[in-house]
């Protein structure tokens, strides 16, 4: 099986792409001492750290970050197996705090409806964002990313990449053709 591989996004390109969403993020949540990360594992978590150092440039304030893995919470382990969790980290109180949750890519909307059942079970937070480094579409619930770097058409048989330094050793988000 031959795969095809499209850069989209370098590795600069990808940094640029953070602080951007760092920026959007400052602008939109006003009060910063009310507002969180937290981050999906397994991509979201590096990408939340990332975006907690940028707005600490930005502004000199440290956003508290937090870890969630959805596990169980999702819709589709009969199709994709055993998995072993990651840690949830959570360490602090959510209620009534602006939430960013962090993910890489966002397709058919049901790791973000499972991160969203998964918040209820640590508190009620004020206000519920979502950041992405790419929206690919193809949308099966009716989820919308407040913050997206790049929103990338695709076909249901293509697959995205998203290549991160701390997991991957280098940078990027490739299109992959199958």
């Amino acid at each position: 099986m031959t795969v095809d591989a499209i850069e989209i996004l370098s590795a600069q390109e990808v940094r640029r792409t953070l602080t951007r969403l760092a920026s959007q993020i400052v602008e939109k949540s006003g009060d910063l001492s009310n507002l969180v990360l937290l981050g999906i594992w397994t991509r979201g978590v590096p990408l939340a750290k990332v975006l907690a150092e940028q707005i600490a440039a930005l502004e000199q304030v440290e956003v508290p970050l937090g870890f969630l893995d959805i596990t169980f919470y999702r819709d589709d382990l009969d199709r994709i197996g055993v998995r072993t969790p990651e840690k949830t980290e959570i360490p602090f109180d959510l209620t009534g705090k602006t939430v960013v949750l962090v993910d890489d890519v966002i397709f058919k909307g049901r790791t973000i409806r499972a991160a969203l059942d998964a918040i209820n079970d640590y508190g009620r937070p004020g206000i519920i964002r979502l950041a992405v480094m790419i929206d690919r579409g193809h949308r099966e619930v009716p989820i919308q990313p407040d913050f997206v770097g790049k929103v990338l058409p695709t076909s249901k048989e293509e697959v995205v990449k998203v290549y991160l330094q701390e997991i991957d050793g280098r940078e990027g988000v490739e299109l992959l053709k199958v």
